[in-house]
């Protein structure tokens, strides 16, 4: 039993690295081409299209969903999740949703600084933004934040799984989208976004798996415990 969960660990260990090592090669590809600034016409063409979409209840829309990817937001959500699971005496889980947390801010920020990237200014705002402009915090950010609280969702109530994955899927990329349709971020720094969240989300979601697996071999079960210890006279026979 033991050998067969070893197996498992080491299946996943190996998938999610697989995906991790994917978006990392697609965050480097992406952040070599804006360093050399070969993006530019990719992301003022689209960016351009967007401005020709912008009606009233679009961009009201629009704001709703960039409101929702805030990263002070998205940390108090996380904080605050912890903070409950910890009480609940889920500490693994709560552990997890504070690393994840506060790692992702500080690592997009330490990204934002290190790129320097300046924001698009190819029409006047409607919102205030300030930093820098790659990676876009909403999108890495919401990845990360949305995309734990969806899988503990998933593994919490099985049978809608796909729905909570799909819904989850649907609030990332409209954060993500809107970023774009208001003007605030060039298309490549909201896939970069995602590529290195994902990266970060993954990373979090295999430590806190292999963890729990790790204890589940390593602890004994009650039957374990509770079994006598074999006789002298069976020992000798």
């Amino acid at each position: 039993m033991r050998s067969k969960i070893l197996s498992l660990i080491s299946i996943i260990r190996l998938a999610g690295l697989a995906v991790a090592a994917l978006a990392m090669w697609g965050f480097a590809t992406i952040a070599e081409e804006v360093l050399e600034k070969e993006t530019y016409a990719f992301d003022k063409s689209i960016l351009l299209y967007l401005r020709s979409l912008h009606t009233p209840l679009r961009d009201r829309i629009m704001l709703a969903f960039t409101s929702l990817g805030e990263p002070n937001l998205l940390l108090a959500l996380s904080v605050s999740l912890g903070i409950i699971l910890w009480v609940r005496k889920h500490r693994s889980e709560a552990t997890t949703i504070a690393v994840t947390g506060a790692g992702a801010v500080g690592l997009n920020l330490l990204l934002k600084k290190l790129f320097a990237r300046a924001r698009p200014q190819l029409w006047e705002r409607v919102v205030d933004v300030r930093f820098y402009s790659f990676p876009s915090g909403h999108a890495m950010i919401s990845m990360v934040i949305y995309g734990l609280l969806g899988y503990f969702l998933g593994s919490r109530f099985p049978k809608q799984r796909w729905w909570i994955y799909c819904l989850t899927v649907v609030l990332v990329a409209g954060i993500g989208l809107s970023r774009l349709y208001l003007g605030v971020h060039w298309p490549t720094d909201v896939i970069a976004g995602y590529t290195a969240g994902l990266v970060w989300l993954i990373a979090c979601i295999l430590s806190l798996e292999v963890w729990k697996q790790f204890r589940s071999v390593s602890a004994p079960s009650e039957e374990e415990f509770l079994s006598p210890e074999p006789s002298q006279e069976m020992t000798n026979d």
